[in-house]
């Protein structure tokens, strides 16, 4: 009888703790699903450039409890179960008035009952354009700390939100704070805020020690962090630089660049367009998908438009996972070992704003380049190359934070700011290019 008792016991122990196991900790395939990742920003001041210094307007009037609890109910109602990511500033880590106070309170509440994660923004996206890279370590290192305080009971982020990140500070995060997630580059970020970053790859990648826009080559120059985008853009709108044409190339599922732009219905109709490039046509190329999103908590934009865009992806993509970043990062990091993918994605405009109607584009994306190659949808003429970025030259980053230029831009560069950049058909390109486009699409070259 004791026997049995026991047994029934240990039966119930085992059943208690399998139902408790949170879903956020239950292991995930990265092949064959959809991805939606939603993070937030909240500061004191627009951009805090160093933790005494700022740029642009205080937002302590915009970041009110009210306004959080208002914000995170429209996700919950638009997208039930969404688990978001929290990126708090410096200065919205450390501000002791009632607010504040009370936000973090909320937050935390939020990463109990919804699985959120909460995390450090480091310089408010721009951390190495005003900062030393020993200054945004110490501040990685400091932030993270605070975060840990504030959330309690051992917690520790599994990613960091950056805007645009280091390769020396995306190796410090890895190798001393034990953090393999950062959302550390802003894709085809050019002439646009504070920094310039094009020249990357717009889905995971582990960064090279040389540059945070080049996927590492191998062992010698590996950082085991995650590389991810800040925003998923529209191909076509990002081809261009900045507001050139009176166009803005950050269009895609942002707000600002949709619903301030345009209002809710157009808006949200370009932010679907944006999503479905990933979800329907992207998910046949690559085997999953995966789109992102940033909306800042002080955005002057009414948050049903972020309601009925989550409704609509819960409708048309039933199957989607709105997790946090750092989930996906590791999600991603657990299928892929080396930087051994191979994206594609293919886009036909949507007719609003800078994405052409009529227009098609085509990215290739890998280890070792990518290439962007534009033309009519319909009529098939021949192929313009409007970008190709080689990865396997020698990069180097800027040895000064003073500048703003964090590109790293190729042979032929999509924002078409140089005089090489004029778009060549495919034949054109140099014999040691074709080489190596040869060497990963063998038949490209031979349309």
């Amino acid at each position: 009888m004791k026997t049995i008792l026991i047994t029934c016991l240990l039966s119930f122990l085992i059943l208690v703790v399998h139902s408790s196991t949170p879903k956020s900790l239950e292991p995930k395939m990265l092949i064959g699903h959809r991805f939606l990742t939603f993070n937030t920003v909240i500061r004191v001041n627009q951009i805090e450039v160093a933790r005494d210094k700022n740029v642009g307007q205080d937002e302590r009037k915009d970041h009110t409890p009210a306004r959080v609890i208002k914000f995170r109910n429209a996700i919950e109602q638009g997208f039930p179960g969404a688990r978001i990511t929290w990126a708090f500033s410096w200065l919205a880590l450390h501000d002791t008035s009632a607010n504040y106070t009370k936000i973090r309170e909320l937050v935390v509440g939020y990463h109990e009952k919804y699985g959120d994660e909460i995390t450090f923004i480091p310089g408010a996206y721009f951390a190495n354009a005003y900062n030393s890279t020993e200054q945004v370590n110490k501040d990685l290192h400091e932030g993270l700390a605070k975060v840990s305080e504030i959330t309690g009971k051992g917690y520790r982020p599994n990613s960091v939100v950056a805007g645009f990140l280091s390769a020396p500070n995306l190796e410090f995060l890895s190798t001393n704070e034990g953090i393999h997630v950062c959302q550390g580059n802003i894709w085809s970020q050019y002439a646009i805020d504070n920094q310039d970053g094009d020249g990357s790859v717009c889905y995971p990648y582990y960064p090279s020690k040389e540059h945070f826009c080049k996927p590492s080559q191998g062992t010698n120059d590996f950082i085991d962090c995650v590389n991810l985008d800040g925003w998923t853009c529209d191909f076509l709108a990002a081809r261009r630089a900045g507001g050139a044409g009176g166009f803005n190339s950050r269009m895609g599922v942002g707000p600002i660049e949709t619903l301030y732009k345009y209002g809710e219905e157009i808006g949200i109709k370009e932010m679907i367009h944006s999503t479905a490039i990933h979800f329907d046509r992207g998910f046949e190329l690559n085997g999953f998908a995966w789109v992102t999103n940033c909306w800042e908590l002080s955005l002057p934009i009414e948050v049903s438009g972020l309601t009925k865009w989550l409704s609509e992806i819960k409708k048309r993509w039933p199957d989607t996972e709105l997790i946090t970043q750092g989930e996906f990062g590791l999600i991603w990091r657990d299928h892929y070992k080396t930087n051994n993918f191979n994206y594609r994605f293919e886009e036909i405009g949507s007719g609003i704003g800078g994405s052409d109607a009529g227009m098609k584009i085509e990215w290739l994306m890998n280890k070792t380049f990518r290439l962007a190659l534009f033309s009519k949808a319909k009529s098939f003429p021949e192929q313009l190359v409007i970008d190709f970025t080689r990865y396997d030259l020698k990069a180097v980053e800027p040895v000064s934070a003073s500048t703003r230029n964090w590109s790293l831009m190729g042979e032929i560069n999509q924002k078409q700011t140089r005089p090489q950049d004029n778009p060549i058909p495919l034949k054109n390109l140099g014999k040691d290019s074709k080489a190596v486009i040869q060497k990963v699409y063998p038949v490209l070259l031979n349309k």
